[in-house]
């Protein structure tokens, strides 16, 4: 944790570490048992509604002449050429000319020519990855090299608790993983946690399992948060996480022998929060042929091949 500030201060943040007795002496409401020290945001930090967000930067890419379509990614054409590497190896490089696109109430395909495709299909990245051939080579080389992201299904609950904490309660991440915020200004709450590995539920639908919540969350909240135990869940839903299964971090840049996709995928939860930077680095990539703004190299697909993980400590 202290690493961590060390690194966020560097950056410009404004945040503090905070010992038991000064979390406790801030937010009496905190038990800190368990706790030897707490992160604490001092300013510029809120959180805001997702969809919102995302429905304003469509609304203004609209105006700006970009078009939207919906439909399903169903073919590459490709074309290909064999090259030997500095590791005398054989390798074939790809390049994609052409998608098929299955739309929506139709029984027919759309080709799309394309000098470039970006591959930021979140959760199912990987399957349109394999749709280009990435992964299907021997097993050990690059070409073999699959994408290693894949769909986890997420809970979020919302619960009403007139005795909770008030208005000044932060976003709280516990130990334990369960993590919380207020939701509004009546007595409701927003969280969850994410669920160890061996209780990964089945992503292949959205159902709530509100079980997960009474046996897995809520005992965390109560015992952080006393006043919790006697809090009543309002509502709740699941959506999925392109979660990154190698080092739970995004996927940025070109593929080195599909050479013209690129990848803006496996974020693993942190997405919305980091793809307005991923944006523009794809777009440098692009554009100028390397990252500008920030380097991103440690986020390039060759990490998977070479075992190269970028991990962060302390995530939720």
């Amino acid at each position: 944790m202290e690493s961590n500030v060390k690194v966020q201060k560097q950056e410009g943040a404004k945040v503090c570490l905070m010992s038991p007795d000064q979390l406790r002496n801030k937010f009496p409401w905190i038990n800190t048992e368990g706790v030897a020290l707490a992160s604490y945001g001092m300013e510029n930090e809120g959180w805001f509604d997702p969809w919102c967000l995302l429905h304003g930067l469509r609304q203004k890419l609209t105006s700006m002449g970009v078009f939207f379509c919906q439909g399903e990614v169903t073919r590459f054409v490709t074309s290909s050429q064999r090259m030997m590497t500095t590791d005398d190896e054989m390798v074939t490089l790809k390049s994609i000319h052409e998608v098929h696109v299955k739309m929506d109430h139709s029984l027919e395909y759309q080709p799309v020519e394309c000098a470039i495709v970006i591959n930021a299909a979140g959760a199912w990245s990987a399957q349109i990855a394999a749709l280009a051939g990435i992964g299907k080579g021997p097993p050990g080389t690059l070409q073999g090299t699959k994408l290693p992201v894949e769909p986890r299904k997420r809970y979020v609950y919302v619960w009403h608790c007139p005795q909770g904490p008030g208005l000044e309660t932060p976003l709280v991440a516990d130990t334990s993983g369960a993590y919380f915020r207020r939701e509004g200004l009546g007595s409701n709450y927003l969280g969850g946690r994410s669920p160890a590995e061996e209780e990964e539920p089945d992503p292949a639908n959205l159902e709530v399992d509100h079980d997960f919540f009474q046996e897995k969350v809520w005992p965390h909240l109560a015992l952080r948060v006393p006043a919790f135990e006697t809090l009543k869940v309002q509502t709740a839903w699941a959506g999925y996480y392109d979660y990154n299964t190698f080092d739970q971090n995004g996927v940025v840049g070109p593929h080195p022998l599909v050479v013209n996709m690129y990848f803006a995928t496996g974020f693993s939860g942190h997405g919305l929060q980091q793809a307005p930077g991923v944006g523009r680095a794809v777009a440098e990539m692009i554009l100028k042929g390397s990252f500008q703004t920030i380097d991103l190299s440690p986020f390039l697909f060759n990490r998977f091949y070479l075992g190269e993980k970028t991990q962060e400590n302390n995530i939720m």
